[in-house]
């Protein structure tokens, strides 16, 4: 009874009508309160998303009527985190790429920091966070970490303050506890109006809000935008121009059937592949909770609401949503080598994430799965043969592990040639190293 009437349950709290109500509620409440637009701004010292998102909100201070309250935080969520170092290292990579993408400064200290280092720091940026110059204090010393910058770092340094940092790392903890408790798990992330928006990327979505509440001063476009793709090739160019499309590499994608992110991704891809007339290959792991790690609440939850805003953003159906968690996931994953021999593996795993995570149907059932296997092209009878299969086991643990040895551990994630990325955002990437690719052709005429 339970399962029926989940895909409803997870369309409700996905749905834009509720979301409209919670809006319209904050709104109401800080109108009758007579409160200022407050941002809460969650900071790590050693995370270069956080270094980047100082940079831009600069920009946002300055262009909205906005209040913003910053809240530093250090240790992370353990269990939020699988993959600790391969996250930092990824953070590194990825805020380098979307500081030239937003026309903001690079970090270039990738070699970590030590813990008391990070500390001392940290509790500098207690100590000034009542303070209204904390913006200007915090990107002075977020630049002096992520530029190795020793000198800057103990002109910036309060004497005597060592002393007292019993007191602020306290402090430290219970910002710590407020992240948590608040339903978060992630710095770089700001809280408005009940809802979050983490990082540079999607900072367009709280834009889009301000603007709708007539807060901002002099703008009538987002002040934080990255910049456009160059050279980016037309559709209808595109076949006159890559004379031999077999010479592109193909599109690698690791994805998982039980990611919100890897539908959407997913989408993404197949038109991209499309457009430049290579091959897709697709690469399906298994989630994260059937190979024994947990996924706590909050992480579910801010990923589910994200991935709708996403959805909405591109295009694309979601939310009416019937887990595929256990015996879902492993049927899909029996019958992708059947689907792959017919040539209609791109299309089972579109019609099966469409299923799974817009369409509520119910993969687990022989009703549902045949439904997903006939309309995209696939013969029921031949394909549920293949259903009590074990041999994708092999396969789906191979692909983790060549994963792993891109030092990623999540998906979707992406490879083209030498380009890696983690994140259904970072499909950007690929397109710029076809791009590259395709632009080198002699005489290409620059568009």
């Amino acid at each position: 009874m339970l399962k029926s009437i989940t895909p409803y349950i997870a369309n409700i709290i996905t749905s834009t009508r509720l979301l409209k109500l919670k809006r319209s509620w904050h709104e109401l409440k800080r109108r009758v309160y007579k409160q200022p637009h407050k941002l809460t701004i969650y900071l790590r010292i050693n995370d270069a998303y956080s270094y980047i998102l100082l940079q831009a909100l600069a920009k946002i201070q300055q262009h909205y009527q906005v209040d913003l309250h910053f809240v530093p935080v250090l240790a992370l969520q353990r269990d939020m985190y699988p993959a600790p170092e391969l996250w930092h290292s990824n953070a590194f990579n990825d805020a380098c790429y979307l500081a030239e993408r937003y026309q903001l400064i690079a970090p270039t200290r990738k070699n970590a920091s030590s813990a008391y280092t990070d500390e001392q720091l940290s509790a500098h940026l207690i100590s000034w966070q009542e303070q209204d110059e904390f913006l200007t204090k915090a990107l002075a010393l977020f630049h002096a970490y992520w530029h190795a910058d020793e000198y800057a770092i103990t002109t910036l340094f309060t004497e005597g303050l060592a002393k007292d940092s019993r007191y602020y790392l306290s402090r430290l903890s219970d910002n710590e506890k407020q992240l948590k408790q608040a339903g978060h798990y992630l710095a770089a992330t700001i809280h408005y109006g009940g809802e979050w928006y983490w990082s540079l990327e999607r900072l367009e979505h709280l834009e889009d809000r301000l603007h709708e509440l007539n807060a901002c001063t002099h703008v009538e476009s987002k002040t934080v935008k990255p910049s456009k793709i160059t050279n980016t090739l037309p559709q209808q160019a595109v076949g006159d121009l890559i004379e031999k499309p077999s010479k592109l590499a193909p599109i690698e994608m690791f994805w998982s059937i039980r990611s919100p992110y890897s539908y959407l991704a997913l989408l993404k891809a197949i038109k991209l592949a499309e457009r430049y007339q290579c091959s897709l290959v697709i690469k399906p792991v298994l989630p994260m909770v059937m190979r024994g790690m947990a996924v706590p609440k909050n992480k579910r939850f801010y990923i589910l609401l994200d991935a709708k805003r996403e959805a909405l953003k591109q295009g694309a159906d979601f939310g009416f949503i019937a887990d595929p968690l256990g015996k879902g996931v492993e049927r899909c994953y029996a019958l992708f080598d059947y689907a792959k021999s017919q040539g209609k593996e791109i299309d089972f795993v579109k019609s099966f994430a469409e299923g799974v995570w817009a369409q509520g149907i119910h993969s687990e059932t022989d009703s549902g799965l045949k439904l997903i296997v006939e309309r995209c092209g696939l013969n029921w009878q031949s394909a549920k043969k293949h259903l009590d299969s074990d041999k994708w086991r092999v396969w789906a643990q191979k692909n983790l592990d060549e994963l792993f040895g891109h030092h990623l551990w999540g998906v979707p994630s992406f490879k083209y040639r030498q380009t890696v990325v983690f994140g259904q955002d970072k499909i950007d990437c690929i397109e710029l190293a076809l791009n590259k690719e395709v632009n080198q052709k002699p005489n290409y005429p620059c568009l």
